[in-house]
């Protein structure tokens, strides 16, 4: 007996808009010159979008190549067919994992000169050749190898014969700073690492692709752009920058809903959720809502947030749980069960970004979009 099709806008779910997506890579592209090229980032199931929906809006609107952190991201966009060019921007050191992106034509990143020769040795076992990017560390404190040594790593993989070195990166730290800060300082000194580096290499091979700004760099200045730009909160049509501004229009790919499934009417004086921490200073109209930190609701949100029904902003009220969360509609006895409510993007002319949960909550726009969880069916617009 098959199983019954549920409507995925049944309780929650996260809306997703691939022509914004499409429309953010195009605006992007005019930022850079002809010849620089765009990776679009989509690790992270494309930031919480749909790696597969985010990829293919993408390159529709000119990106070149795909940016992903793991393996199985980049198999699953081999799965669904996509063909372009995807760098494996995490470091692998499995001879399984490597023996998978031969099979499925993934580029690796290379940090490490053991992580060089178990490549050569695999790749020459099988009669291929690997593609690789070598990541530099000027700064980041993370993936890629010491700047002191990194001349003498590029040198070792471009002599190898079955190991072929497509890019040479590094990345950005504080590439959103506030304009003349000591952080931004540091941008443009990674910067000069990264250009010293490449002056004094002494290899054969001059084609390959050099990239070091994210989207922060990407936004802040065309000096920082080089062969290559990789793209991954500004796809989604957020900037990373509070203080900088840009000439680059962006628009948000992504809305967060949820249906109301219970009113209940209450007097003054009577504690809401776990821990009592809101209680009601009138006699009250309280809507549940179907969406909960199960779904990547943060608790940190508790009281601090307001939701949107119809473009009329609601507040959330007491703790949010696991489920379900509370909102306080006294002013507005109009609403029914089953109304829709907007947590996240836009609703009657009014919207409601990532910027604002990080401010309270603590946390950042990128973690916020990157939070809602499997429960949420992703609906395509």
């Amino acid at each position: 007996m098959p199983l019954e099709k549920i409507d995925p806008r049944q309780r929650a779910w996260v809306e997703v808009f691939p022509e914004a997506i499409k429309a953010n890579t195009q605006a992007i592209k005019r930022l850079l010159s002809d010849n620089c090229l765009l990776m679009a980032v989509v690790k992270a199931d494309g930031y919480g979008h749909g790696s597969e929906t985010v990829a293919e809006a993408a390159l529709d609107g000119g990106a070149n190549n795909l940016g992903v952190a793991t393996l199985q991201e980049g198999l699953d966009l081999r799965k669904a067919g996509i063909k372009c060019p995807i760098l494996i921007l995490g470091n692998l050191v499995n001879v399984e994992d490597l023996k998978a992106c031969l099979r499925c034509d993934l580029m690796l990143t290379l940090s490490s000169s053991n992580e060089a020769f178990l490549c050569q040795e695999l790749a020459q076992a099988m009669g291929k050749k690997i593609n690789v990017h070598i990541k530099v560390d000027t700064g980041m404190t993370r993936l890629g190898c010491n700047l002191s040594i990194a001349s003498e790593l590029i040198t070792l993989v471009e002599n190898f014969p079955n190991v072929s070195l497509h890019g040479i990166y590094s990345h950005l730290a504080l590439a959103d700073a506030q304009k003349n800060s000591k952080a931004e300082l540091f941008t443009y000194q990674q910067k000069e690492k990264f250009e010293a580096l490449l002056a004094n290499l002494r290899i054969k091979n001059k084609l390959f692709c050099r990239h070091l700004a994210n989207s922060a760099g990407t936004l802040r200045d065309k000096e920082l752009h080089f062969d290559m730009v990789r793209v991954g909160l500004a796809l989604y049509g957020y900037s990373p920058f509070e203080y900088v501004n840009h000439d680059c229009a962006l628009k948000p790919a992504l809305a967060v809903r949820a249906r109301i499934t219970l009113i209940r009417d209450v007097p003054a004086g009577i504690g809401v959720s776990y821990g009592h921490c809101f209680v009601t200073e009138r006699p009250s109209r309280l809507a549940v809502v179907g969406i909960g930190y199960a779904d990547g609701i943060s608790r940190a949100l508790s009281g601090r947030i307001s939701v949107l029904i119809d473009g009329i902003a609601v507040p959330q009220v007491g703790s949010i749980t696991m489920d379900q969360l509370v909102i306080d509609i006294t002013d507005n006895p109009n609403i029914s069960v089953g109304a829709v409510v907007t947590l996240l993007g836009v609703d009657g002319g009014m919207a409601i970004t990532p910027y604002e949960w990080s401010k309270v909550s603590g946390s950042i726009p990128w973690e916020i979009l990157c939070g809602f969880k499997y429960r949420l069916p992703r609906v395509v617009i």
